[in-house]
C-alpha cells in the first residue's frame, strides 16, 4: 500500500490532479488507515495510468469517467475511435509544422508546381524581383481563398503572358511603377492596356472571381497602394472600360 504522494510519483501526475480525479468519479477514494491516511494499491497505480493516458489523449473528463464503467467491448471501440481521432490530429500538426517551415523559409503557402514554374520565368522575361514577389503573394492569396476559380484566372493571365505583345504589356507596366503619377507614358499604356483587353475578350466578361468576394479590391488596393504610377493606370483602365 503507497500514500498518494507516492503514487503521483509511480505515475507521474501532481497529487492536486489525483485529487481532482477523486472529486470528478474518475478515481476512487481509498479508505484512510489508522494515522488518516489514503492508502493505494497496486490497482490504484494502473487505473491512474489508464486514466493518465485517456486525459493525455486530450479525452475530456466526462467522457473517461463514462469509459470507467463501460463494458470491454464498448471501451476497446471507444479506444479505437480515440485513436482515429488522434491520427487525424497527427496529420493536420504535420500540416501546420509543414507551413510553420515554409513560413520560416521566406514561403507563406505553397502554389501549385505550375504557378511556382510560371513565377520563375517571370525573371527570365525580364520582370523585376518587386514585380515576381507581388505575384507570388497574390497568387498564394488567391489559390488560398478561391480554390476553385484561382486555376481558371492563373491559365488566362499564364496565356497571356505566352503572347510576345501582351507580356511587353506587362513589362512596361512592370516599368511603370516608379514613374511619376502624372506622366504622359502613363495614359499611352492605360490606352494599350485597354485597347489589348478588348482586343482579347471584346464583349465577354472578363475573368473575375465571384462577385460577393472581396479578394479583387483587395489585390488591386494591395498594387495600387504600391505606386501612385499603377493606382493612376487602374483608375483610367476602369474609366475607360465603362466609357
Amino acid at each position: 500500500m503507497i500514500t498518494i504522494g507516492q503514487l503521483a510519483g509511480y505515475v507521474g501526475v501532481s497529487i492536486k490532479t489525483i485529487r481532482v480525479y477523486h472529486d470528478k468519479g474518475l478515481l476512487p477514494e481509498p479508505d484512510r488507515d489508522a494515522s488518516g491516511y489514503r492508502r493505494y494499491s497496486a490497482d490504484d497505480v494502473i487505473d491512474l495510468i489508464k486514466i493518465r493516458t485517456l486525459a493525455q489523449a486530450g479525452v475530456p473528463l466526462a467522457r473517461i469517467r463514462d469509459l470507467r464503467s463501460a463494458a470491454d467491448e464498448e471501451f476497446q471501440e471507444a479506444l479505437h475511435g480515440i485513436d482515429e481521432e488522434l491520427s487525424a490530429r497527427i496529420r493536420d500538426l504535420r500540416a501546420t509544422q509543414g507551413r510553420l517551415r515554409r513560413l520560416a523559409a521566406g514561403q507563406l503557402a505553397p502554389v501549385p508546381e505550375e504557378v511556382a514554374a510560371h513565377l520563375e520565368h517571370l525573371a527570365d522575361w525580364g520582370f523585376t524581383p518587386r514585380w515576381v514577389d507581388l505575384q507570388r503573394d497574390l497568387w498564394i492569396l488567391v489559390f488560398a481563398t478561391h480554390p476553385d476559380h484561382a486555376g481558371a484566372l492563373f491559365r488566362d493571365q499564364s496565356e497571356s503572358l505566352a503572347d510576345p505583345a501582351l507580356r511587353q504589356l506587362f513589362l512596361d507596366y512592370d516599368q511603370a511603377h516608379d514613374l511619376d503619377a502624372q506622366d504622359p507614358r502613363i495614359d499611352d499604356l492605360a490606352r494599350r492596356i485597354v485597347e489589348a483587353t478588348k482586343a482579347r475578350y471584346g464583349s465577354e466578361e472578363l475573368p473575375h472571381l465571384d462577385e460577393n468576394s472581396g479578394i479583387p479590391s483587395l489585390i488591386q488596393g494591395t498594387v495600387n497602394a504600391s505606386s501612385p504610377a499603377w493606382q493612376r493606370v487602374d483608375t483610367l483602365i476602369r474609366q475607360q472600360l465603362k466609357a
